[in-house]
């Protein structure tokens, strides 16, 4: 399987269902399960890191006319500038991010606080030298975006982990960073998200991260390694 599949996508695999918004992966076969959200607001819909298929219109379009399109990694531009286009709408990105607006064919907005108008706070995240990441946090209904540093995706847990920390962290999971949060719902920008427990499964990865690094590193470093350089090379 490739590790992400660049080709126009002829389908997706809807993910994450609830009353407030919807998911995706428009190329279930790929090992990075590049996963992309819609979140209904009072201003319409917002668009995070998407990966365009056909359809995805009709999807969005059930929670309103889109708003804004919301880029919370410096590796997720992915379809951002021709979703934005079709719609006349601009990438929302924080003020501090590069790499996006290179890599976007659509108006950039830098913001302080991207998604802020939905009720999101924004937590800055730069666990390796090469990647920039916010992790959006909204604590009225306890909904939680975590682009990269997480995921439930086959590249990253391993024994009866339900989410699986990014392998280069492992050693120092990221504790200071979700201290605090208490999510009913866990999206993730690669696999699908954890609506069940999703605090104490939290919880339960980061506690047991550098214990079972030994075992993440023998199943998943290939195809981690993989992932950064297609990465990298996007």
């Amino acid at each position: 399987m490739p590790a992400y599949d660049r080709t126009s996508a002829t389908g997706f695999k809807e993910i994450d269902r609830w009353d407030e918004g919807v998911g995706w992966i428009a190329h279930p076969e790929e090992d990075g399960e590049r996963a992309s959200h819609a979140l209904k607001g009072d201003d319409g819909v917002w668009i995070i890191d998407p990966v365009d298929a056909p359809g995805i219109d009709e999807l969005v379009g059930e929670f309103g006319d889109v708003a804004g399109i919301a880029v919370l990694s410096s590796h997720h531009a992915r379809d951002a500038g021709a979703i934005a286009t079709r719609h006349d709408v601009a990438v929302h990105i924080p003020q501090w991010m590069d790499r996006v607006s290179e890599r976007v064919d659509a108006p950039i907005r830098r913001e302080k606080t991207p998604l802020s108008n939905l009720g999101f706070e924004i937590i800055r995240v730069e666990p390796l030298s090469i990647y920039q990441g916010a992790i959006a946090y909204r604590d009225a209904d306890g909904t939680l975006i975590v682009p990269d540093l997480l995921s439930s995706g086959s590249a990253y847990p391993v024994g009866d982990e339900r989410i699986g920390v990014m392998l280069g962290v492992r050693l120092f999971p990221p504790r200071d960073t979700f201290d605090g949060l208490e999510p009913n719902r866990i999206l993730f920008g690669h696999g699908e998200g954890v609506f069940e427990l999703a605090t104490p499964a939290l919880e339960a990865t980061l506690d047991g991260a550098r214990k079972r690094y030994p075992q993440a590193l023998l199943r998943n470093f290939g195809t981690n390694l993989r992932l950064l350089m297609a990465a990298i090379r996007e």
